[in-house]
């Protein structure tokens, strides 16, 4: 009997804290504009809303999933201003089908709209010497990389979801 009414306790308790978690996030929320984004982030986190998966992100923006390492799975997205921020667990380099290879840095930022993410920061690729990402833009089954120059590489080769190898320095 009483293992029965720890369960229905606990149920109980669970339910009424997850109200209580809820009513101070909508109170919270309700303050509109005068708090920052990371708070509403906090506040949607205790609230339970999660985003969706990076890759599912980067996809609904008509870019190839795979375009970041499969460990960077925390990101910030403000759907206002269209800014992206990725982290990166490690500095790290990742090798893609078409032999090309980009350098993460632990944080890349950049500004998302359909097709494209531009003013990119924390980005590099392998064109004899490292050089910065300013831009990846799709172009049907084409992905464009401008750094510095634009290079034009297969999106396929960026569908698929691969490790990064931790490397000493950005």
């Amino acid at each position: 009997m009483d293992q029965v009414l720890n369960k229905v306790g606990s149920y109980w308790l669970g339910k009424k804290a997850n109200k209580e978690f809820n009513s101070v996030g909508d109170d919270i929320n309700s303050l509109g504009s005068s708090i920052g984004d990371s708070t509403k982030w906090l506040v949607n986190k205790f609230k339970g809303k999660m985003q969706k998966p990076l890759p599912e992100l980067l996809k609904d923006f008509d870019l190839a999933e795979g375009i970041f390492p499969r460990d960077a799975t925390h990101y910030e997205f403000d759907e206002r201003t269209g800014k992206l921020t990725v982290y990166v667990p490690q500095v790290c380099e990742v090798g893609y089908k078409d032999s090309s290879v980009l350098r993460f840095s632990t944080t890349v930022t950049g500004y998302l709209e359909k097709g494209k993410l531009a003013d990119i920061e924390g980005l590099k690729t392998k064109v004899m010497i490292w050089v910065k990402v300013t831009a990846i833009t799709s172009e049907g089954s084409k992905l464009h990389f401008t750094a510095g120059m634009k290079k034009t590489r297969s999106k396929e080769a960026y569908q698929v979801l691969r490790d990064g190898i931790a490397v000493d320095k950005f």
